[in-house]
């Protein structure tokens, strides 16, 4: 029967374990460095993976205060 081995051709091969690994770590590494030089956690940029949050967890990050902001004067 055709039907027996469907999952053989629409399983996920290795190519795409390891493109999906690899994009991983592009979308985390810096996130997480960015994320770090804040001084906040890194565990944080997997805020990323999650849909909606991730666009929350952005507009908090950017009107947050960052270490920048504290160290000024004021109005230059």
């Amino acid at each position: 029967m055709m039907t027996d081995n469907w999952m053989w051709g629409t399983g996920y091969g290795l190519t795409h374990w390891i493109i999906f690994v690899v994009m991983v770590a592009v979308v985390l590494y810096p996130t997480g460095r960015i994320l770090k030089r804040l001084g906040l956690s890194p565990f944080w940029s997997l805020l990323v993976f999650v849909p909606r949050v991730n666009l929350i967890a952005l507009w908090v990050l950017a009107f947050s205060d960052w270490p920048m902001d504290k160290g000024s004067s004021g109005a230059s």
